[in-house]
């Protein structure tokens, strides 16, 4: 007998039911969410009784990892394990998004479970993956078949017109294929994302949440300490994983900023380091999974992610001092 886990989709979530179980080579149950074991990598691992990582201090190889636990709020993150052939679960409620989205399948990813989603079977040696076997081919037929070459074609004028068909099909298609990914990430992505922004800008300025938010965000908006204030919180080592995942906080914050820019209750001059000090903590939630796709060593992850999590405090209020410098005769 071994214990097989069965991870369902969360009432708004997608995707599964994926069924996850130990192996030889995949041992570990994997936590990429910025701020320890999640729950959901826990339920697991206890349910499986198999050990839980946290990729954002040491690294796992993809052959190794039972399932990955994310919380990617719909751009990279989400698709990159998939892509790499790793059942995964991002805690929140999404459908396929992202860049990598063609990756992300019911079979291998699902989103928005809670841990009452998360159940223990049991299943016998029986039940395993049957080996596949190859069917067998005669010796003799085979070495025939090796012995037969394709007849030489005479390259007459039709034929050379033929290849070049061919090969402006080729250029053709892959045009073609751009399209029609490219409409595919604007009407999954971008038109998504404009209707947030619409949604937000009527909210702030319909409903008088934006006299709030402009009293409390002008001291912070409306003067360079603030800004620098501001990039140092967002880039708090123990708070910019946490922030990044989808870049949610940076854009709610950025259509804050813009509406009162727009208002004139901010200077248009702090436009640009508004930007970047609203963004100190982009790629923090990413760089475990950078290094991994970079193939470094494990020694290298348990010390480059602290390492970069530091370096985005330092610069990101470097940052945000040169885009202040460069924004003068902008405006």
């Amino acid at each position: 007998m071994r214990k097989v886990v069965t991870i369902k989709h969360g009432s708004k979530g997608w995707g599964g039911p994926l069924s996850v179980f130990e192996t030889p080579t995949q041992k570990y149950v994997v936590s990429i969410t910025g701020g320890g074991i999640h729950p959901i990598a826990q339920k697991i691992a206890d349910l499986l009784e198999v050990p839980t990582k946290d990729g954002f201090k040491e690294k796992i190889e993809p052959e190794e990892m039972i399932i990955v636990v994310v919380d990617c709020g719909g751009t990279l993150r989400c698709g990159v394990y998939p892509k790499m052939g790793v059942k995964t679960i991002d805690v929140h409620a999404i459908s396929p998004s992202g860049p990598l989205s063609k990756f992300m399948t019911e079979d291998i990813f699902v989103s928005g479970p809670s841990l009452e989603d998360i159940t223990l079977a049991t299943e016998t040696e029986e039940d395993a993956e049957t080996p596949i076997i190859a069917p067998t081919v005669d010796k003799e037929e085979s070495e025939a078949t090796e012995k037969i070459e394709p007849a030489p074609q005479k390259k007459n004028l039709m034929g050379y017109v033929a290849a070049l068909g061919k090969a402006i099909g080729k250029v053709v298609n892959v045009f073609y294929q751009g399209g029609r990914e490219s409409i595919d990430i604007v009407i999954k992505n971008i038109l998504p994302f404009m209707t947030f922004v619409s949604i937000m800008v009527g909210i702030i300025n319909y409903s008088g949440i934006g006299d709030v938010i402009a009293n409390a965000v002008k001291p912070l908006a409306g003067s360079l300490p603030g800004l620098l204030a501001l990039s140092v919180i967002c880039a708090i080592p123990f708070l910019s994983p946490i922030l990044g995942p989808g870049a949610v906080i940076a854009q709610v914050v950025g259509v804050l900023v813009g509406v009162e820019i727009g208002k004139g209750t901010i200077p248009t001059a702090y436009a640009l380091p508004a930007l970047f000090a609203i963004n100190s903590q982009v790629v923090c939630d990413f760089i475990p999974v950078g290094l991994t796709l970079c193939e470094a060593t494990p020694e290298t992850v348990e010390i480059g992610t602290p390492a970069v999590l530091f370096t985005r405090l330092i610069t990101g209020p470097i940052a945000v001092v040169v885009a202040w410098l460069l924004s003068f005769g902008l405006y």
